[in-house]
């Protein structure tokens, strides 16, 4: 499961202050010029949860929320969500407010930060907060998959291991890019360098969409077709799996290359 790691603004360039006058339109105007670039952000992540989280951005500022109000009320759909994939049983009604739920708080997740630089800048506090409410994310959404399959489905076997894995994979594939962005600080090596690239790639956000975090909230919605739903949530495993092996051979040399 790969989402974008993002920093809670801390170290970004603050926007300049709001006017008392300003309106939506022109919040969000300043925050599209300002938008921080996503190299190697999966498709969804990129074009799509950015876009609603500068809208929700934009609202929670004119209403006075702050960063780590945002967050808290990302966590409250999230977890919602989660609950609801554990404890309710599985149909088309439920798949679709699970998926609801999930989007709103991955769109509110990019908003957090977005708030904090239009209002002067983030914390660190406020990023340790937003990693956290991220890994609990992480860590308990497929195990949350795993209680309802077995609850519901009465699954066993291979089946059971198939969350299990994919919970492994998703857990080390964030604590992967956070200890990346670390090193190379540590090191002052620029990340987007580090990508090879100078520019996003479009293409490359296509072919990594399998494993962005916004395609998995939407796979929820086939929980009315339990044998379609753990296809299609199996391959897209397998798939984050996988980029996640190559993507480690890449990073070892890339921090290996630090110390030179």
């Amino acid at each position: 499961m790969s989402g974008t790691v993002r920093r809670h603004d801390a170290s970004a360039a603050p926007l300049a202050r709001r006017r008392p006058d300003e309106s939506l339109r022109t919040t969000l105007r300043r925050l599209g010029i300002a938008q921080k670039g996503a190299s190697g952000a999966p498709a969804y992540s990129r074009f799509v949860n950015r876009k609603l989280g500068r809208l929700l951005a934009a609202v929670a500022f004119q209403a006075g929320l702050s960063p780590n109000a945002v967050t808290g009320i990302s966590a409250l759909f999230t977890f919602s969500g989660v609950a609801l994939l554990a404890l309710a049983a599985p149909s088309w009604p439920v798949g679709v407010c699970v998926s609801a739920l999930l989007v709103v708080g991955y769109a509110l997740d990019s908003a957090d930060g977005q708030v904090a630089r239009l209002r002067g800048g983030g914390s660190p506090a406020g990023e340790w907060l937003d990693h956290m409410v991220d890994a609990l994310k992480i860590a308990s959404l497929h195990l949350a998959v795993l209680i309802g399959v077995y609850r519901f489905h009465g699954a066993h076997g291979a089946q059971l291991l198939l969350p299990l894995g994919f919970s492994v994979v998703a857990v080390v594939h964030f604590f992967a890019t956070l200890l990346n962005e670390s090193l190379r600080a540590q090191h002052g090596a620029n990340t987007r360098a580090a990508s090879g690239s100078g520019r996003p790639s479009r293409v490359r956000s296509l072919l990594v969409l399998p494993t962005d975090y916004g395609v998995l909230c939407f796979v929820f919605v086939l929980l009315g077709a339990p044998v379609a739903f753990l296809w299609v949530y199996g391959l897209l495993g397998l798939a984050t799996a996988g980029y996640l092996g190559l993507a480690c051979i890449k990073w070892f040399g890339e921090i290996g290359r630090l110390a030179a």
